[in-house]
């Protein structure tokens, strides 16, 4: 009976492995083809064939729950518009194995809308019935969700947003199973987080692929200094403490998401802080706040890799390596830079497979060396990517 028992368990455990498809999944900020100089990031600029899926981001919802254009003179070519959205789908042509998907959601489209919507039958209807005739109208493979977050920030309806985001995910599941569309959706890392947010479990039976955002969980809203994505606990000082990748995969392997569904999110870019004292530097250090922004992005407090990267080639910065959290991070003066590198994120997709986990999901493919300038090539990164899972 027992030699049956480890047979049984043997078999489940080989079914998980075969099931386990690698893939590179690469969102993409639409918002960079209008930044200047050698940030701008067209759809031209993607190379089809450094990911497996590639996510268009984002589309937006009105008040009827419909999914609609945030920038119809970028993504559709009505009135002489740029048409992305066929340009985007058109990367298929050069690589017939990528799959496209639309990304609904993100942090400036916040819960309110998401919240009305998921818990009234009829817009739910309107939801899955808009989502259905812009992937089939212009040539997507799915749709990804990207709900910041259920029973969070603005919510409508609160703790009930937990199980209508359940439901959501089924209804529509069930819709696109028969047209043969994917489903995904980005959601919280942490438990902390994602306790408030998601019945694991149920969200999951619908999903074909989790987004785990492990990254921001640290950065200048804290009052101290920490790693934006931290593999292991780092050094000394609220370092210890906080939240990292592998908590991350643990608890949501134990609450019930099967492994081969999962993909590990790893940042393209850094989080910056001013430190309160510059002779207090190390991890866990005082800090007053948001840091230097970078001449693309522009924004306070974020660095794209490939701003940081021409930094470090020209400017006289300290760079470190927390051997504890497996990350780098870097000071010059009372500016302190958390990133991660191309070595940091081979560490975490290693870490990852021991799981069964062989799905990495990247924010976002316009932060990486795309032109290669720091001189380890084009897109060093993803490339990283690549080599670590194959």
């Amino acid at each position: 009976m027992l030699a049956v028992k480890l047979f049984v368990l043997f078999v489940m455990a080989l079914s998980h492995v075969v099931e386990s498809q690698r893939a590179v999944i690469c969102y993409y900020g639409t918002w960079a083809t209008y930044r200047q100089g050698q940030g701008k990031y067209d759809v031209e600029h993607i190379n089809p064939h450094l990911c497996t899926h590639l996510i268009y981001s984002f589309v937006g919802l009105d008040y009827n729950g419909n999914i609609v254009s945030l920038d119809p003179y970028l993504d559709l070519p009505d009135n002489y518009g740029r048409n992305n959205f066929g340009k985007f789908n058109a990367l298929k042509n050069r690589n017939p194995t990528l799959k496209t998907l639309v990304a609904v959601g993100g942090w400036n489209e916040g819960s309110a809308k998401f919240s009305r919507m998921a818990a009234d039958p009829g817009l739910r209807r309107n939801f899955i019935n808009s989502a259905i005739h812009m992937i089939t109208t212009h040539g997507f493979d799915g749709l990804d969700v990207d709900w910041e977050y259920p029973n969070r920030r603005d919510t409508v309806h609160g703790v009930a947003d937990i199980n209508n985001f359940s439901i959501l995910l089924r209804e529509t599941k069930e819709a696109f199973s028969s047209r043969g569309l994917l489903l995904t959706a980005a959601v919280s890392a942490t438990e902390a987080a994602s306790v408030q947010s998601y019945d694991v479990r149920a969200i999951s039976s619908s999903l074909d692929m989790v987004h785990l955002m492990t990254y921001d969980m640290n950065g200048a809203w804290d009052p101290f200094t920490g790693h934006n994505a931290p593999l292991f606990r780092g050094e000394g000082g609220a370092g210890e403490y906080g939240n990292t990748v592998e908590q991350s995969l643990r608890f949501w392997i134990g609450a019930g998401c099967p492994p081969e569904k999962i993909a590990l999110g790893v940042p393209f870019y850094g989080r910056t802080f001013t430190l309160q004292n510059a002779n207090q530097n190390g991890v866990g250090a005082p800090s007053i706040g948001d840091g230097i922004s970078g001449q693309f992005t522009l924004q306070n407090g974020f660095l794209g890799y490939n701003e940081f990267c021409t930094k470090l080639q020209s400017e006289p910065w300290e760079r470190r390596y927390d051997s504890s959290a497996l990350v780098p991070y870097a000071v010059q003066g009372r500016n302190w830079v958390s990133y991660d590198d191309a070595n940091s994120i081979i560490a975490k997709v290693n870490y990852a497979k021991q799981f069964n986990v062989n799905k990495v999901m990247l924010w976002s493919i316009e932060t990486d060396d795309f032109h290669g300038v720091c001189g380890a090539g084009t897109y060093p990164l993803l490339n990283a990517i690549n080599r670590a899972l194959n």
